[in-house]
């Protein structure tokens, strides 16, 4: 048996930045507090709380003198400007991509355009864009589109993480309802790579093994692509998931993970499967 891990799978550097940010901080500070998981994976989030990483529901309840971490995803202006008020000691762990997407809806808005985000309602991230302009339309889906109104002039950015299959799909429906459309392609390359490697694998692997948190929207979103091109393809969260009628009569298998899995968990799903499969040479890195 074979084993193909893409080369892209897992922490995408922006969140690998942060939560190392988040560990470095802890071991200097004792404890570093977040509005919010730092990842979407449960490992990881208990082995920062282990650390001194800790999470709080809003910034009353940081102690005084302790740090507040702002996390990858971006956070909404107006927890900023209250973090600010309060003269919090900020560390600001957001992703520079992310802050890319946030330069760009701000000058959409100051061009005189109805502001779209493509992505999912509530999700951290878009949360955070739609804050820096002045009543953002969410569309998280074709249906959603096709749903709103004919407006004169709209710019379009979408959240980091969405598939460009979803994203072309809402495009092609705005541009019979919006007369003078932009869109700026804020899907981050870290994405593209690894969603342009998941399905380039799943059409030649036997079967793909996809690793990261039911709670991840990104991880799922990677399934679904392997699954749309092979039935055989299966969403992990730890070594311990694997199902080993899943590799009866393989050749090869296909890995990758979200962009919040971290190596270790990756490996050792990795090392699972070569077990399995009686595999003894180094595994392929695709991409």
């Amino acid at each position: 048996m074979k084993i193909i891990v893409a080369k892209d799978a897992g922490y995408c550097f922006g969140v690998r930045d942060a939560v190392d940010l988040a560990y470095e901080t802890a071991g200097e500070d004792g404890d570093v507090y977040m509005l919010g998981h730092i990842v979407h994976n449960e490992n990881v989030v208990d082995d920062l709380d282990d650390a001194g990483a800790k999470v709080v529901d809003s910034l009353e309840n940081v102690p005084d003198g302790k740090p507040i971490l702002f996390r990858a995803h971006g956070t909404a202006t107006d927890v900023w400007d209250a973090a600010k008020e309060k003269r919090m000691n900020i560390v600001d762990a957001t992703c520079p991509l992310v802050k890319e997407i946030h330069d760009e809806v701000t000058k959409l808005e100051q061009e005189g355009r109805r502001i779209i985000i493509i992505g999912d309602h509530g999700h951290d991230e878009v949360v955070g864009i739609a804050s820096q302009v002045e009543k953002p339309l969410i569309v998280a889906t074709p249906e959603e589109a096709i749903a709103l109104r004919k407006m004169k002039r709209a710019g379009v950015v979408s959240q980091s993480t969405q598939t460009i299959e979803n994203v072309q799909d809402i495009i092609n429906i705005l541009m019979t309802k919006v007369f003078d459309l932009r869109f700026v392609n804020t899907i981050c390359f870290p994405t593209k790579r690894n969603q342009t490697q998941i399905k380039e694998l799943a059409k030649q692997c036997d079967i793909m093994v996809i690793i990261g948190s039911f709670t991840s929207a990104n991880s799922k979103r990677l399934t679904q692509l392997a699954l749309e091109r092979n039935k055989k393809s299966y969403q992990v969260t730890c070594a311990e998931d694997l199902n080993e009628e899943w590799f009866q009569d393989v050749e090869t298998v296909g890995i990758s993970a979200g962009a919040s899995t971290p190596d270790n968990i990756i490996e050792e799903v990795t090392e699972k499967i070569k077990q399995i499969g009686n595999v003894t040479e180094k595994e392929e890195i695709h991409g």
